[in-house]
């Protein structure tokens, strides 16, 4: 019988009412006497790390998450972490880089309507996770809806439904339709052993671009911030007619501020050797997001300038495909 870790943090799963609207509340022993007759399948403790909604989850609770695996890995089987949905995906692609090669399912999961509630996803979603932490496999993965995504390749695209997830430029891990798992593709635990690394630099910064904006609004940032993202348009380019944009990316990365091209479009990803606005850009200085999504972006950003301020390594860490974030 496999032996899981439940780590509840808070999130709409866990919350009540209260005075001002929903407050999460709920302790995860509460949370799992709501799924009867798990233990006959494995056997789970819990531990309740925080208890946040996750607007206001940091990455200093990120580290904690990290932390609390790394201090358990050995003793249990596999993990589940219950958490908010609004910054459920930037949490599984951080995980996803400070906890590599685990040889463990790590499955996040959480609801869009508390579990207390009679009409609810909590219920299911929490089962699923808890199914999907019984695998073979290993890695970091958002178990949400029936639908396992790899963690560094989730985003919520929809606020109310309970399908809030999507993969982005890669395909569902795996589907769960009662209690059975369907994997789309063969997945393998890693021949290496877990590394644990949790060194984070949160000077971070994400630009999103739009007609109009002030090239001087980039001035503020070269003295703040050690590393920017910018949300450019279509395939990747960046305006340097009347309003020239380029020249302040350039003034940036000048100063050291390693600069991230990124596009606002969720599919596909960036290809700037297209057109005369992406090929303008110096490719050899700034970082190519390729097809990662903004919410592995800034906290692979984060935990690579937790390892190096130095930009040309800081591209070349960026631009290495870690947990499937690049294809």
């Amino acid at each position: 019988m496999k032996k899981l870790l439940l780590l509840s943090t808070g999130g709409t799963v866990a919350s009540l009412e209260g005075e001002n609207g929903l407050v999460p509340g709920m302790e995860p022993d509460q949370l799992l006497s709501y799924i009867p007759d798990l233990n006959e399948h494995c056997q789970i403790d819990s531990k309740s790390l925080m208890n946040l909604d996750s607007t206001n989850m940091q990455p200093e609770c990120w580290i904690e998450m990290a932390k609390a695996i790394e201090e358990h890995y050995n003793e249990y089987d596999g993990f589940v972490i219950t958490h908010g949905t609004d910054t459920m995906a930037y949490t599984s692609a951080a995980l996803s880089y400070m906890l590599q090669h685990s040889k463990k399912p790590i499955a996040i999961t959480g609801s869009q309507i508390p579990i207390s509630f009679s009409k609810t996803d909590a219920k299911r979603n929490i089962a699923d996770a808890i199914r999907f932490a019984c695998e073979e496999t290993g890695g970091v993965y958002v178990v949400f809806d029936g639908r396992v995504i790899q963690g560094t390749r989730a985003i919520k695209l929809r606020t109310k439904s309970y399908d809030a997830f999507e993969s982005i430029n890669y395909p569902y891990v795996a589907s769960i339709h009662d209690n059975t798992v369907e994997y789309t593709k063969p997945v393998r635990s890693s021949k290496e052993e877990l590394t644990v690394n949790t060194s984070l630099c949160t000077d971070v910064a994400v630009v999103k671009l739009f007609p109009g904006i002030k090239p001087e609004f980039f001035d503020g940032l070269k003295d703040v911030y050690q590393g920017v993202v910018v949300e450019s348009y279509g395939s990747g380019g960046i305006p340097f007619q009347v309003r020239n944009i380029l020249a302040k990316l350039v003034e940036l990365t000048n100063h050291g501020v390693s600069v991230v091209i990124t596009t606002q479009c969720l599919e596909e990803g960036e290809d700037m050797g297209i057109y005369e606005v992406g090929r303008m850009i110096n490719h050899d200085s700034v970082v190519r997001s390729k097809n990662m999504n903004t919410e592995a972006i800034v906290p692979k950003l984060m935990w690579v300038l937790g390892q190096t301020k130095d930009p040309h390594q800081v591209k070349k860490m960026m631009e290495t495909s870690i947990a499937e974030d690049i294809n």
